[in-house]
């Protein structure tokens, strides 16, 4: 489990060390704040946790950018770009749970941990994103 936790982490690590230097106190404090106390396996699901009843009742968000959307995507899924998370976040409902995806779960990462920060604790990511979901789904609408 611990495997597949490590490139979510490390995701994060990268988006906090890309801010720039001129990143306001509070920013960097409101970050921090979600780093001390989420735990390693916070905001993830794995594709062998995809049941049938998962898709019924959780919404997808493809963050992906519109021509990997259009190609192909999770059935039912809707498309916001990972950057475009917070301009959009009234598109995101706070009732649901809200599963986002990238290709690997890189970029969707990031965009969890935006609208984390932001307050929204009902936000999972798919751990292995679009193409771990492909081979090990356990459920495929």
């Amino acid at each position: 489990m611990i495997m597949k936790i490590i490139p979510a982490f490390l995701s994060l690590l990268l988006l906090v060390s890309s801010f720039p230097a001129h990143a306001s106190d509070e920013a960097i404090e409101s970050i921090q704040e979600y780093l001390d106390f989420a735990p390693y396996d916070a905001g993830i699901i794995l594709p062998e946790q995809l049941t049938e009843e998962i898709f019924q009742e959780f919404l997808f968000i493809d963050t992906r950018d519109d021509e990997q959307f259009e190609a192909e995507t999770i059935a039912g899924a809707m498309n916001i770009e990972w950057r475009e998370v917070l301009s959009r976040i009234d598109e995101i409902p706070e009732d649901q749970t809200v599963i986002l995806f990238c290709n690997t779960g890189t970029l969707s990462s990031q965009a969890l941990l935006a609208l984390r920060v932001a307050g929204r604790e009902n936000v999972l990511v798919l751990q292995t994103g679009f193409k771990g979901w492909l081979v090990d789904a356990a459920f495929k609408p």
